[in-house]
C-alpha cells in the first residue's frame, strides 16, 4: 500500500492510473478537491478495490495521522500542491498555506509514523515530494540547464512556496534520518490537465474560437515532458532512488512558448479543421510580474543512477494530447464551470485581453 496525496489532481491522478496499470498496488488517495482536483480523472478504477479514495486536507493533522495508522503505506508520495503561477500573485496566501505548512505537517506525520515501524518496514519506507524545476529559477539563453546541485532562486510565491518545502524535505531527512526522496520536474502537459495552464488553454480556446493569449514577445523558454513520461520517472526513482537524493525528470525539450502555441494550432487545424486557420486567434498580452525567461532541466542523474530516460517526443505527445482533449469535451465542459471563469475573467482583463 502506498499514501498519494493529491492524486485527483492532472499529475497526482496520472501516476495513480498509471501506478494501478502497471504495478497493481493498492494507493490511498487524500485529494481536498479544490479546483483542480476532479474524481471525474479517476473515473476508470471507480469501483476497483485496489484504489481508497479520502477526501481531505494534507494540513489536517488527525486526518493524515489516521490514514497512515489504518493504511501503514510503505511511502507517502505528495503531490498536493497549488501549483499555478499567475494564481500565487494574486492571491500567494493559499500557496503559503497548501505547499509549505501543508507538507511540513505530512513530514510530521510521516516522521512519527516511521519511527514506530521496526526492521524491514523502516528500512524500506520512504517519503517522496514532488517538486518542480521552478525553485531553480530564470536560466539566460546560454546558460547550462538545471542540475541537482543548481542553487535555489525563486521567482513567483508559487515557485518560493515549493521551494520552502523542498528545504524542510531536506531538513528532515537530516536531521530527523526520515528517508526522503525529491524530484524537480520539467513543464507537463497530457490528458486531465486542468485548463488554465498553457497547453489545455490554447488547445479549448481554439476550439471556442476565442483569442489565444500569449505574455508578451512568446519567447520565454521551457522544457516539456510529457505526464506519462514523469509518472514513470517518479515511479523509477520510488523503487531505486537513494534516501536524501534529489532527481531531476525532464524531457530534454526546450521550446519558446510561441513555438509551443503554434504547433498546436497546426494540430488543431488537422485533427480539427475551422474556417480559419487556429493561429489567426494568437494575441499577444501584457507579460506577467517576474515571469522567469527560460527553464531547462539536466535529466542525466536519473538516467545515470536510475536508468530512467522519456519515452514521448514532443511531437507524438502534443498529437496525443491534443486527441484526447477533442474526445473528451465533456470533461473539459464538466472543469469550465463559473469559477473557472471568474478566475480567466480576473487574470486575463489586466493583461489586455478576453477571456
Amino acid at each position: 500500500m502506498i499514501l498519494v496525496t493529491g492524486g485527483a489532481g492532472f499529475i497526482g491522478s496520472n501516476f495513480v492510473l498509471q501506478w494501478l496499470a502497471s504495478q497493481g498496488e493498492p494507493v490511498v488517495n487524500l485529494d481536498k478537491l479544490t479546483y483542480a482536483g476532479n474524481l471525474r480523472n479517476l473515473e476508470i478504477v471507480r469501483g476497483d478495490a485496489r484504489h481508497v479514495f479520502v477526501r481531505g486536507d494534507i494540513d489536517d493533522p488527525e486526518l493524515v495521522a489516521q490514514l497512515l495508522r489504518d493504511h501503514k503505506p510503505r511511502a507517502v508520495l505528495n503531490f498536493a500542491a497549488e501549483s499555478h503561477v499567475d494564481r500565487s500573485i494574486l492571491g500567494p496566501a493559499e500557496f503559503v498555506r497548501t505547499n509549505i505548512h501543508g507538507t511540513f505537517n505530512l513530514l510530521e506525520a510521516a516522521r512519527a509514523y516511521w519511527g514506530k515501524l521496526a526492521g524491514e518496514a523502516q528500512r524500506t519506507f520512504r517519503f517522496l515530494q514532488v517538486s518542480t524545476d521552478e525553485v531553480y529559477g530564470s536560466l539566460g539563453a546560454k546558460d547550462a540547464p538545471f542540475s541537482e546541485t543548481t542553487a535555489y532562486a525563486p521567482n513567483s510565491p508559487y515557485a518560493a512556496s515549493k521551494a520552502s518545502a523542498d528545504h524542510m524535505v531536506r531538513a528532515y531527512h537530516h536531521t530527523y534520518g526520515l528517508p526522503t526522496l525529491i524530484t524537480n520536474c520539467s513543464n507537463n502537459y497530457g490528458p486531465y490537465q486542468f485548463p488554465e495552464k498553457l497547453i489545455p488553454l490554447v488547445i479549448l480556446n481554439a476550439l471556442a474560437g476565442k483569442a489565444i493569449p500569449v505574455y508578451g514577445d512568446g519567447q520565454n523558454v521551457r522544457d516539456w515532458l510529457y505526464v506519462d513520461d514523469h509518472c514513470s520517472g517518479i515511479r523509477r526513482v520510488l523503487e531505486a532512488g537513494q534516501p536524501g537524493e534529489v532527481y531531476n525528470i525532464g524531457g530534454n525539450c526546450e521550446k519558446a512558448n510561441i513555438d509551443v502555441v503554434q504547433t498546436l494550432c497546426a494540430t488543431l487545424n488537422e485533427l480539427r479543421p475551422a474556417a480559419k486557420p487556429y493561429a489567426s486567434l494568437i494575441t499577444h498580452v501584457k507579460d506577467r510580474p517576474g515571469h522567469d525567461r527560460r527553464y531547462a532541466i539536466d535529466a542525466s542523474k536519473i538516467r545515470r543512477e536510475l536508468g530512467w530516460k522519456h519515452a514521448q517526443n514532443f511531437a507524438g505527445g502534443i498529437r496525443s494530447t491534443v486527441g484526447w482533449y477533442l474526445a473528451n469535451a465533456d470533461w473539459t465542459e464538466s472543469v469550465t464551470s463559473g469559477e473557472y471563469q471568474k478566475w480567466m475573467s480576473a487574470n486575463y482583463r489586466e493583461r489586455g485581453a478576453a477571456a
